[in-house]
């Protein structure tokens, strides 16, 4: 696994643009059954794939916290929102709640999360492969492969099974 992830960036960069241009097609001419067909290859990839001998997402980028989480995560730490918006999070250029850095905080050396149960709504669906209309997010899908080793493989056998 480690050295697919050091690989990861150049292989999802060398890839960027045949991705793009797949989910550009996906837009315009959906598969029939499309959704179903893309919950079975998350579904096999995260068979393949363990979370917990990567967390390259935890480690290098930071999800968006909503107002929701904050409150929620906060009451975890009996913690008042702004005490936890003042010690963890930073506002972005997009004026979004950020983690103040990374490596996320909240992530251990064996990879697990301290906050697993309350985490924010972005990690619990991280890498958003599992959504309906994923067609819709083509972006973020060809942002997240070179992220998460699961995206790439995922994208990589949605190219192999959909034809456009």
């Amino acid at each position: 696994m480690e050295e697919f992830l050091q690989q990861l960036p150049q292989l999802a960069q060398q890839k960027k643009k045949e991705n793009t241009d797949f989910f550009k097609k996906l837009r315009k001419k959906k598969p029939k059954g499309l959704d179903g067909a893309v919950q079975e290859i998350h579904n096999e990839v995260f068979e393949e794939v363990d979370c917990l001998t990567c967390a390259n997402c935890c480690k290098t980028t930071g999800p968006l916290f909503t107002n929701i989480d904050i409150d929620r995560i906060a009451k975890h730490f009996r913690m008042k929102p702004s005490d936890f918006i003042d010690q963890f999070l930073k506002v972005d250029e997009d004026q979004d709640y950020v983690l103040q850095q990374t490596p996320c905080h909240f992530l251990g050396a064996d990879n697990y999360c301290s906050i697993y149960e309350v985490r924010p709504k972005a990690c619990r669906e991280y890498p958003h492969t599992d959504r309906r209309k994923i067609y819709q997010i083509g972006t973020l899908t060809v942002k997240n492969t070179s992220i998460c080793p699961a995206a790439y493989k995922i994208v990589e056998r949605m190219k192999a099974r959909l034809t456009t």
